[in-house]
């Protein structure tokens, strides 16, 4: 629950990030953010400041233009052989990004950022260690055709909440991580900033 008269909004386009919210009993409402994310991604950026970097373009972005509510942004990274991995162009450059991966680990950063006023107020990072398993090209294939082109706005070009699961033999980190929004923390800070009832 929201305090009275508090209005919180989530500048994310996420259907995941929206679920975990919505899932937790936090009334918002969703204005997607005007950022561009690929003019952040410079040569060498560190994939955890840019996750916290695009949460709070996001944030700001929208706190601008109503400055009364708060704001939360969030943003996720994927780190992977030394390198920033970003969204998959097509199924066929999804396909061969998880081939690489399967049977290695990866990192996701899920930066967040609360806003008000057109200012950010508190914004933090969690990690999740991925680790997925060595699964068949058969398997591969028929993942990428179950789930589609649904892939391509995913960063990993998976899912955990869905058949993505099956491609994973470990994870180290909080669920709500992977899935975009570090549930816990969020919540102590909305509460903590008089957001939400405590």
């Amino acid at each position: 629950m929201t305090t009275d008269g508090e209005r919180l909004i989530l500048a994310s386009k996420s259907v995941a990030r929206r679920a975990v919210l919505a899932n937790a009993g936090v009334p918002f409402t969703v204005q997607v953010a005007d950022v561009d994310e690929e003019a952040l991604k410079v040569p060498g950026v560190d994939p955890i400041a840019l996750a916290v970097e695009l949460a709070r373009a996001k944030a700001l972005a929208v706190s601008r233009h109503d400055a009364d509510a708060w704001v939360l942004g969030a943003d996720q990274t994927l780190a992977f052989d030394g390198g920033l991995v970003s969204k998959a162009p097509s199924l066929a450059a999804a396909r061969e990004r998880l081939a690489a991966m399967r049977g290695r680990a990866h990192q996701l950063h899920s930066g967040v950022a609360l806003a008000r006023n057109g200012q950010v107020v508190w914004s933090g990072v969690d990690t999740a260690q991925m680790r997925m398993r060595d699964f068949s090209d058969a398997f591969l294939d028929a993942y990428l055709a179950a789930e589609g082109e649904a892939l391509l706005a995913c960063v990993g070009s998976y899912r955990l909440e869905g058949l993505g699961a099956q491609l994973f033999e470990a994870v180290d980190g909080d669920y709500f991580t992977v899935l975009g929004l570090p549930l816990w923390p969020v919540l102590a800070e909305l509460r903590r900033a008089g957001a939400i009832v405590s």
